[in-house]
């Protein structure tokens, strides 16, 4: 096979070609599958064996090799027409960078050559050429705040010009989502500016979850959930936030990862205040302990795997009452009725179920002028949809999507350690690799991608150079 050689004579020479795992148009009748009449979704991409290396377009980009990919629900969705993405499939990776445009400093090169990296999945138009941005907000330093939520701004030490900078250019380009191809193939390439070092104690299978574990650290970064009584906390009777979270998907567990820490934290708080109180007779208690978070799901042996992370674990049926639970009634969503056990008991709700009737539970759940934070990408919508409850509940309805990656990485580099403080555990290992349910080669990525739509599988990881 031809090569091409790179700038460093330390770095051995690139292939021209490389395997990929394309998306095609639904009009193209010379892709391999040529199966028009087929109603599998996986027919609707191919992988190629010698597909050309991208091109760096410019001082911006770095060209990465792939070492690992993971298989989220988005890829899955898309393969079903989400987004209409036609390309390289894939945003969660890790990888190495190996080459940079031949105008790069030797600096740069010094700083970027063979590191291992995670990345920001949003490309913002700044990174198009060597001008300066053209739509005004990915340069966020030169921003006023889009926003006033001082709650959002000293989560993770953010603030919301640099978020909206990050994830919300108007002329953006998403990996293996929109209008830029992904990481189901052997090389990419992505700017520099969403480059994020891996420390050499994370292992590739586990940095590979960076991205979606920052998707999680995203509901924190917003601040939407306040797990300790304060004047800004969402619930009106003190105790912080009640919070659900619908789903044991991969999403919905690694959210449940999050704020199960979130709250032993706050929970150690409060239990430090209730001790410096006692030893003072004349002060009076006014902290409230906060509460758990749940998490509802379907799958006993998924909710397992965060039992010790500081969430309460409940199957989802627990939610409904006893004669809404047979089998014609789960078929249709809207017609199971809600226990009032549950029914807007929840300050905070969050919808990571992967499934548009997911929204129908959260909206039962939610309490009047609560807080509903949707997660789920689904390519189809709710049939029969009815907003009047968000309407006459007057619910705060609000997305969450893309977060910050060099928290998560932070994260995994205490994967498998244990944090604690005064003696109480507030962060227990998260031991990410407990969610691989199977590794494959790219060369088998349509099993990968079919052994990831199976209801039981967790993460499924594509592990690149390897046959």
């Amino acid at each position: 096979m031809t090569t091409i050689t790179t700038p460093s004579s330390h770095n051995p020479p690139l292939p021209t070609a490389m395997q990929a795992f394309v998306i095609h148009p639904k009009n193209d009748t010379d892709n391999a599958n040529n199966n028009s009449s087929s109603n599998n979704p996986l027919d609707n991409g191919t992988l190629i064996t010698n597909h050309p290396l991208p091109e760096i377009p410019n001082e911006n980009y770095a060209l990465i090799q792939i070492l690992r990919a993971g298989i989220c629900n988005t890829d899955l969705e898309i393969l079903q027409g989400y987004m209409g993405f036609e390309g390289i499939l894939g945003h969660e990776f890790v990888g190495k960078v190996v080459q940079l445009h031949p105008s790069a400093s030797p600096t740069l090169h010094d700083q970027w050559i063979n590191q291992r990296v995670c990345g920001d999945i949003n490309i913002g138009c700044c990174n198009f050429s060597s001008s300066t941005s053209s739509c005004g907000i990915c340069n966020y330093h030169h921003q006023q705040n889009h926003f006033n939520s001082t709650t959002a701004k000293n989560h993770y030490n953010n603030n919301n010009s640099q978020m909206m900078a990050r994830n919300h250019c108007p002329n953006r380009t998403v990996l293996g989502i929109l209008n830029q191809n992904g990481t189901f193939a052997e090389y990419m390439i992505l700017p520099l500016r969403n480059l994020h070092v891996v420390h050499e104690s994370i292992a590739d299978e586990i940095a590979v979850f960076a991205e979606p574990l920052a998707a999680a650290c995203r509901v924190v970064e917003q601040g939407f959930v306040n797990f300790s009584y304060s004047s800004s906390s969402s619930s009106g009777s003190g105790g912080g936030d009640r919070v659900a979270i619908l789903g044991d998907g991969k999403l919905g567990l690694c959210i449940a990862e999050i704020l199960g820490r979130e709250y032993l934290k706050a929970l150690q708080q409060h239990q430090q205040q209730q001790q410096q109180q006692s030893g003072n007779s004349s002060a009076r208690s006014s902290s409230i302990a906060p509460h758990p978070p749940i998490l509802f799901g379907k799958h006993q042996h998924k909710l397992d795997l965060v039992s010790d992370s500081g969430v309460q674990c409940r199957l989802v049926n627990e939610c409904y009452t006893n004669d809404s639970t047979n089998e014609e009634a789960a078929a249709q969503e809207e017609q199971k009725i809600v226990s009032s056990h549950h029914a807007n008991q929840y300050d905070v709700v969050i919808d990571s179920t992967g499934n548009p009737n997911g929204l129908i539970l959260a909206m039962s759940l939610c309490r009047p002028m609560g807080r509903l934070v949707l997660k789920s990408t689904c390519a189809a919508g709710v049939k029969g949809f009815n907003s009047a409850p968000i309407v006459i509940d007057e619910l705060q309805v609000v997305g969450s999507r893309c977060g910050p990656i060099d928290k998560a990485l932070e994260l995994l580099q205490g994967n498998s350690t244990v944090q604690m403080v005064d003696g109480v555990v507030v962060s227990p290992p998260l031991r990410m690799e407990k969610y691989i349910t199977e590794t494959f080669p790219l060369c088998n990525v349509r099993d990968a991608l079919e052994c990831a739509a199976k209801k039981t599988t967790m993460k499924v990881q594509l592990v690149m150079g390897t046959s």
